[in-house]
């Protein structure tokens, strides 16, 4: 078996030192773009560390500084005042921490996977451009489905910063998340209900966020 110089460094620390994911830089090797220096015959592949910091050294100016990213999020426009507040929050936590943050915020249904701002911040997260996604609460993200944003912000290599959670507040109970997600459903479907202009339809809808409601605080 040849021996394997020592100036050879594995994926994850290559990756380390380009400021990028472990995927990405395997997507490079695959698609020409930075290949590995040698393949093992197990097919572990090594990148030479002395390559990579020349490389950084004659190009400083391509070392990305990767974002941190806090983004909040309202279900209606009459929630415009909590919406400052989440962007508030956010924006304070950071700067105490050291944090450069831009912000990123929408508007719509925890339920609507088509926002702009949650577009852009899928674009981001996929261009390996953010460092740290910060959130007040998981479900401003998505109410359902953010674990699969968690998911790829764990193959970028991106930390994910939840501020109730840093704060030490308490969970809500199953029952208090279930009542929430009854009343997201509720909130997305009386849309097409109420444009119907039906009586019966407005009043079905309200026996339904009451009787969530009253789950809620149970």
């Amino acid at each position: 078996m040849p021996r394997v110089s020592t100036d050879l460094i594995k994926i994850s620390e290559a990756a380390k030192l380009l400021g990028v994911s472990k995927s990405t830089l395997g997507r490079w090797h695959e698609n020409g773009k930075f290949v590995a220096d040698f393949v093992t015959p197990g097919g572990d592949r090594r990148w030479s560390k002395s390559r990579i910091m020349a490389m950084r050294s004659e190009n400083p100016d391509k070392d990305r500084e990767r974002r941190t990213i806090a983004y909040a999020r309202v279900s209606t426009s009459e929630q415009k005042d909590d919406l400052v507040r989440q962007e508030n929050m956010l924006v304070q936590f950071c700067a105490a921490r050291g944090w450069s943050c831009e912000t990123i915020t929408d508007v719509g249904s925890g339920m609507n996977y088509n926002k702009r701002g949650l577009r852009k911040l899928l674009h981001l997260l996929l261009e390996d451009d953010v460092e740290r996604l910060v959130l007040t609460h998981k479900d401003r993200l998505l109410r359902f489905g953010a674990e699969l944003v968690f998911a790829i912000c764990e193959e970028r290599s991106v930390e994910v910063v939840i501020i109730n959670r840093s704060y030490g507040e308490t969970e809500p109970s199953f029952e208090e998340e279930l009542a929430q997600d009854v009343l997201e459903i509720v909130t997305v479907f009386s849309a097409r209900l109420y444009g119907a202009r039906s009586r019966k339809n407005r009043k079905m809808i309200d026996a339904m966020k009451s009787a969530a409601a009253d789950t809620g605080a149970e």
